[in-house]
């Protein structure tokens, strides 16, 4: 009888051993569950999305070198190509693009014609040109589109990324050669209402490629003030864009050529932003 209520004994110990081994662990087991449900930093998140290009070009062999190019950057996306404007402004309003490549020379629907109707209709997709066009006439017409950029066919591939990075960010880029063009070039009414001392002060970092909350802080001035600023400045030079009035800066003589250059690496900041 106690041979008996001894061996009972050690099975219910035996019993309860294995369960209280198995709990054990169970904190390391939760926290790696927590592990797993960390953000993986290799995966895009909703706050980091690529942007989404549709490229217009009338010949097949640019958009798929372009594709191709494109692709290679985790954050770019084509998502569509057109092979002339009407399709371009087609495809526009069907994917809302974040940017627009766009060649001037197509059929049915020129780059420029359909830059002036995703400017209007679509405010939110940028319009980067894309051309070897390098003519007065070409240049501004695009720019007066609405086009936040001008670029020739020969920009290097990095410069061509970087620059459809700065118009989502608000910025805008032209070719060395364009704006040396433009610069020679009136690109406004002759002549343009009167500056103020400070809007010339606006019109001169503007020029220089500073973003709005950036010429607030060197002014010493609320950045609403400053966006007061810059659309008195496009209203009284008669032009539509940023991107004009920095190259009426340079013609001038308010910022330097070469200095106008230097801001169209970093980008200046397009009309929208004002």
């Amino acid at each position: 009888m106690r041979n008996s209520r001894v061996e009972r004994t050690r099975r219910n110990l035996d019993l309860r051993r294995p369960a209280h081994a198995r709990r054990k662990p169970e904190p390391a087991l939760r926290g790696a569950r927590r592990a797993l449900q960390l953000p993986d930093p290799l995966r895009r998140t909703e706050t980091d999305k690529a942007i989404r290009i549709l490229i217009a070009d009338d010949h097949d062999v640019v958009r798929r070198g372009l594709r191709a190019f494109l692709d290679l950057d985790s954050g770019l996306e084509v998502v569509g190509e057109a092979g002339n404007g009407a399709k371009a402004v087609h495809l526009a309003h069907r994917l809302r693009p974040d940017v627009v490549l766009m060649d001037l020379a197509m059929p049915e629907l020129d780059g420029i014609a359909a830059t002036e109707v995703i400017h209007r209709e679509l405010p939110n997709t940028s319009v980067v040109v894309l051309t070897s066009l390098l003519e007065d006439e070409s240049i501004v017409r695009a720019l007066r589109a609405g086009a936040v950029g001008y670029l020739l066919k020969d920009t290097s591939l990095p410069d061509l990324r970087q620059a459809i990075k700065a118009a989502v960010a608000g910025q805008a880029q032209i070719s060395p050669k364009a704006a040396a063009r433009l610069v020679r070039k009136a690109v406004a009414p002759e002549p343009p209402e009167t500056l103020s001392h400070r809007e010339a002060e606006v019109l001169q970092l503007l020029a220089r490629g500073s973003a709005n909350k950036q010429i607030g802080h060197d002014l010493g001035i609320a950045e609403k003030t400053v966006k007061t600023h810059v659309g008195n400045i496009l209203r009284k030079l008669g032009v539509q864009s940023r991107t004009l009035a920095a190259l009426h800066a340079a013609r001038v003589g308010l910022v330097p050529l070469d200095q106008l250059d230097e801001a169209d690496t970093t980008g200046t900041t397009q009309p929208r932003a004002a």
